[in-house]
């Protein structure tokens, strides 16, 4: 009976006999599942982003906020900006002004694209408006332009059955190259760009004249913290590629162009961050021949656009 207690007691430890379990523990889980199918590989990422294709809906644009609205001033400005598309909201005109060639250019550019207000304003008012630049009696009003979220570029190339193409740009502050990156991302069939809410450059009426017009059909995105922005991108299944001199791999050589990719380009002086450095999956290295330093921004983000879509194509 004092053995059958003991039998029943609550102490942890194997009872009669193991039922041969400890030798079951001791057999192979059979081979390695190919990587596609390991929690956490990257591949496993990929296939995972690519299987949630037709579940993927359209996010509402302006998600990422709205940048301040801005004024072109001077006549050349304002009838370059208007030429080239740049968003208006109002063309303000000095009271007796003299009505040279570029003012009547002006308001027939404005009329003919319909939606901006033309309003007469005496000198001392436009004066106020621009805190005394030479404005030559034009002013156009641009209005606050409507950034989208980083989640909506990778959405809108699923939705449409395609693997995403996007550029996200490291500390680049020159308006100029943002438009120019925005053109080769239109020219190459890519999904938009990617800018981080501070220090760096937003889009202008210089960027948008830049981009010649494409700014209008690519979407820009900006995000609070640019590096858990790559994260994101990082656990949807994208690879993200960074653009350095020093980098690991030739782009020639990168089939990771083939898929779902982030192109992270640095400034032309300072190149990648650090944390956004350590961020990529892959660093990669344009060859130039010709012994040139860097590149810029535009220049650099349009060779990788190009290699990409050869790839894709």
């Amino acid at each position: 009976m004092a053995a059958n207690n003991r039998r029943m007691s609550g102490k942890k430890g194997a009872q009669v006999g193991s039922g041969g379990q400890r030798r079951k523990s001791l057999e192979g889980k059979g081979p390695t599942p190919p990587a596609e199918m390991r929690k956490g590989h990257k591949k496993n990422r990929i296939a995972g982003a690519k299987s949630r294709q037709t579940t993927r809906r359209p996010v509402p644009k302006g998600r990422g906020g709205k940048s301040a609205s801005e004024l072109v001033v001077g006549r050349n400005p304002v009838v370059e900006a208007l030429r080239e598309g740049v968003p208006a909201s109002t063309l303000y005109v000095q009271q007796f002004i003299d009505n040279d060639e570029r003012v009547r250019e002006a308001l027939q550019l404005a009329a003919d694209r319909g939606g901006i207000n033309l309003m007469e304003a005496p000198r001392p008012e436009l004066d106020r408006m621009t805190n005394g630049l030479n404005h030559q009696g034009l002013v156009l009003q641009v209005p606050p332009y409507e950034y989208a979220h980083p989640e909506d570029l990778a959405n809108a190339a699923y939705d449409n059955g395609q693997d995403p193409l996007i550029v996200a740009l490291d500390g680049v502050t020159d308006p100029r190259n943002l438009g120019a990156v925005v053109r080769s991302v239109s020219a190459f069939g890519g999904h938009g760009v990617v800018v981080p809410e501070r220090r760096a450059a937003g889009m202008t009426a210089g960027a948008w004249k830049t981009s010649a017009g494409t700014a209008a059909r690519t979407p820009v995105a900006r995000a609070t913290n640019l590096t858990r922005a790559l994260e994101a991108y990082q656990k949807a299944g994208i690879v993200v590629v960074g653009l350095a001199a020093d980098g690991e791999h030739e782009i020639g050589e990168l089939e990771a162009l083939r898929g779902p990719v982030v192109i992270v380009v640095g400034s032309e002086g300072k190149g990648l961050s650090r944390l956004v450095g350590e961020t990529c999956d892959y660093r990669v290295r344009i060859p130039m021949p010709g012994g040139a330093e860097s590149l810029n921004a535009g220049v650099a983000a349009g060779v990788v656009l190009y290699e990409a879509s050869r790839r894709r194509g």
